[in-house]
């Protein structure tokens, strides 16, 4: 009698299916991967021994940054104690720290990040990642630190909470980089101003609010009245155009070969990585690693200067083209628009279109790319660079 009230009851509530244990290894992986956030990858490992075991084979892997945390006290002190330091250094690393101060934020910086959990995680899936934390509070962790766990990754994507480049408000800086063990090309796109497409009479108000007080829409330095042939008007010259060209360039540099610096101990340890970008939520630059340079950097150690803590810099040919006025196909309006398109010197010199297509165009999304198509057929002007 009791047998058959159990199995009627066991009839009536059967017992619950756990799914996803009904699934094969592969397919949670597929799921995993398609995740790719490592701190829900994490969370992921406090579920079960199963997908404890499973989440660090995931070989597509995301990191996003919540914050950066300066370094400033630690060099202070250090500066006190040892004042004598700073005039061994290059005259670039002088040039960084009082010019780009309030362009370049302190990016060395990165290797002290801020992991923030509002849960406590399990024991076991602070094995992984190193993320038990008690409520709301917060502890730092390198890249290196946070991925150590995981064996298999072939795709790795950083996301730092923002640019590392200070701008002026409404003003337009992106930077593309490639490295292997050193700079292989970087291309640069700046504005003075953009102007988004909107109806012609908000249009009319963003104009006359530009130009506002009195002031000269031309004095930025992007352009003069005169009839646009291509060429470059001498305005640029003299109202500070070209300086403020310069320090786009030589402060994307320093960011892109700071980014690259970091990367090292990541790269050395995961022997499996197929391709890495180290990008900000801006979108303000990108730097990108394929798995040739990949190999290359693992074969061939990068030149590194120590006092700054990024990649030398080598002598670079650059190629700029420049527009005091341009309309892009969707009504984007930049002022001022400049592309620096750069390579080192020691390379063979690259078309900008090859057979592989436009490599200056394909480093941004439009509408950007339709900008650096427009700009690179207007006329071109060379420049050089010393390594730094």
């Amino acid at each position: 009698m009791g047998s058959s009230k159990s199995d009627l009851r066991s009839t009536i509530y059967p017992e619950p299916v756990d799914h996803f244990d009904q699934l094969p290894d592969p397919v949670l992986l597929l799921v995993f991967n398609k995740i790719g956030d490592v701190k829900t990858l994490g969370r992921c490992c406090g579920v079960c021994k199963r997908f404890h075991s499973l989440v660090p084979q995931v070989d597509n892997v995301v990191v996003r940054v919540d914050c950066v945390i300066s370094d400033d006290d630690s060099s202070s002190s250090s500066t006190s104690s040892g004042g004598s330091s700073d005039k061994s250094r290059h005259p670039i690393s002088s040039l960084f720290r009082f010019v780009f101060l309030g362009l370049v934020k302190p990016f060395q910086s990165l290797s002290h990040l801020i992991s923030i959990s509002s849960r406590r995680c399990t024991a076991s899936s602070s094995s992984l990642v190193d993320d038990d934390f008690e409520q709301n509070s917060v502890t730092h962790h390198s890249p290196t630190q946070v991925l150590k766990n995981f064996d298999e990754i072939k795709m790795l994507r950083i996301e730092l909470p923002s640019g590392e480049l200070g701008i002026d408000d409404g003003a337009l800086l992106k930077w593309r980089a490639d490295f292997g063990s050193t700079l292989d090309d970087c291309v640069i796109l700046g504005a003075a101003s953009v102007i988004q497409p909107v109806s012609s009479v908000s249009s009319t108000n963003l104009v006359e609010e530009q130009c506002g007080n009195g002031s000269n829409c031309n004095s930025s330095g992007d352009g003069s009245g005169a009839t646009d042939n291509g060429s470059i008007p001498e305005s640029f010259y003299t109202n500070g155009g070209l300086k403020l060209r310069v320090v786009w360039t030589i402060s994307s540099l320093i960011a892109a070969s700071a980014r690259h610096y970091l990367l090292q101990p990541i790269i050395a340890e995961h022997r499996k990585l197929e391709n890495l970008v180290l990008t900000d939520v801006d979108g303000q630059g990108v730097l990108c690693m394929n798995r040739e340079q990949l190999e290359e950097l693992r074969v061939k150690p990068l030149s590194a200067s120590s006092a700054s803590k990024r990649t030398m810099v080598p002598a670079l040919n650059m190629r700029l083209w420049y527009a005091p006025h341009l309309e892009l196909p969707d009504g984007t309006v930049l002022k001022g628009a400049t592309l620096v398109a750069i390579r080192p010197s020691e390379q063979p010199k690259k078309e900008v279109v090859g057979t592989d297509g436009n490599w200056v165009a394909a480093a941004f999304e439009e509408p950007y790319g339709a900008a650096a198509r427009m700009l690179i057929k207007r006329r071109t002007y060379c420049l050089e660079m010393n390594s730094f």
